[in-house]
Parts: structure tokens; C-alpha cells; sequence
């Protein structure tokens, strides 16, 4: 993508959630993720919604970071095992960390309104076809054996037939895959609604 073209999940002004490094006043929502983790019941899919301003696609840049920097373990531990990890921090000079931030992380999937080529502009909303994308890409397993995690953002710029196509490849996801939905309460829950899955 072209430097001057908007990206559609940043707000003009402020720096992109992928480049923002502290979060503020989402502690409790990512104490909630971690213990899903380190408890081995971590969901597939993750809901992040709230009002426009609040942290809501920085803490699922967070996340990412920290799946794919922390991949599934398959030795338990032991006795003296590391212990779990208290914050989703990741140094900056992390090699995920580094990926991520020049947008060549092979196990990130950025699934967000594309740009129409013929109009000069992104488009209204995400299509099926950039859907059909990440089904693709979720076809092939990770390369170290971790986890895969796409970022939607804003979900609510779903159409109907991208938020059923995303909703029929989350109700049977591929092995160590995440989905992390960004949004309006409101409007999440219109879309879903729509999309029959509420």
C-alpha cells in the first residue's frame, strides 16, 4: 500500500493502534486475556467493542503481539517453567515486534476496508472478497507452529455477506487461530444480527 493512501483503521491525527506502544484504561481487559491464556482456555474469537477513542484496536495490535511472540508451548514446563507473562508488553527491538511494525508478520492478517484502485479511495465497507483472503491465508499452518491471528477492523464495516463468510470460517477456525473483531457495541451487534448469529 502506498504511504499516502488513509488507512482506514487509523484516526487522522493520532499515530496507527500497531505503532501505539502504552495503553491506558484497558488493564482489566487484557488481565482478562492473559488469564484466558495461561489457563489453556483461550476463544477463537474475540469481541473488542466500545465507544470510537477508547483503545479498543491498540489492545488487539497488543494481543497479536503477544500470540504470535508467545507460541503455544509443547512441553509443559515443569516444575520450574517460566512463569506466565503479567502484561502483553513486547520489546520494541522483538523480532515479532519488528514484523508487525514494517507489516511483514507472516501470521498476522490485517482484514479492514480495501482500496478501490479505480475510484482513488477506500471503499464503503469490507467486501467477501477480502474475506476470501484470510480464508486462504487461514489454510496454510503457521510456519513455527504458532498462532495465527487476524485483526478486524472496524467489523461493523462488514457487509452482510463478508460478516457471514467471517462468522461461517469462525464456527469451525482453524487450529491455533485468533480473530479479534473491533467496533461499536451497537453496531457489532447490528451486523451479527443481520448476519444471523444472534
Amino acid at each position: 500500500m502506498s504511504d499516502d493512501r488513509p488507512q482506514p483503521d487509523q484516526t487522522e491525527g493520532a499515530p496507527h493502534p500497531r505503532d501505539t506502544a502504552r495503553l491506558i484504561g484497558q488493564a482489566a481487559a487484557e488481565q482478562a486475556f492473559l488469564e484466558a491464556v495461561t489457563s489453556g482456555r483461550l476463544h477463537h474469537g474475540w469481541m473488542i467493542a466500545g465507544p470510537r477513542g477508547t483503545g479498543k484496536a491498540t489492545l488487539a495490535w497488543r494481543i497479536a503481539r503477544h500470540l504470535i511472540a508467545h507460541p503455544p508451548s509443547t512441553a509443559d514446563g515443569g516444575l520450574f517453567g517460566a512463569p506466565p507473562p503479567r502484561s502483553l508488553d513486547i520489546p520494541e527491538d522483538h523480532p515479532v515486534a519488528r514484523r508487525i511494525a514494517a507489516g511483514s508478520e507472516p501470521g498476522l492478517f490485517k482484514l479492514t476496508r480495501p482500496w478501490d484502485d479505480r475510484a482513488k479511495r477506500l471503499k464503503a465497507e469490507i467486501t467477501v472478497d477480502e474475506v476470501r483472503k484470510l480464508k486462504s491465508r487461514f489454510a496454510l499452518s503457521a510456519a513455527d507452529g504458532g498462532w495465527r491471528v487476524v485483526i478486524v477492523d472496524a467489523a461493523d464495516e462488514m457487509n452482510t455477506s463478508a460478516a457471514n463468510a467471517l462468522l461461517k470460517l469462525l464456527e469451525e477456525p482453524p487450529a491455533r487461530a485468533a480473530g479479534e473483531m473491533v467496533g461499536s457495541v451497537d453496531e457489532l451487534i447490528a451486523k451479527l444480527k443481520a448476519a444471523g448469529a444472534v
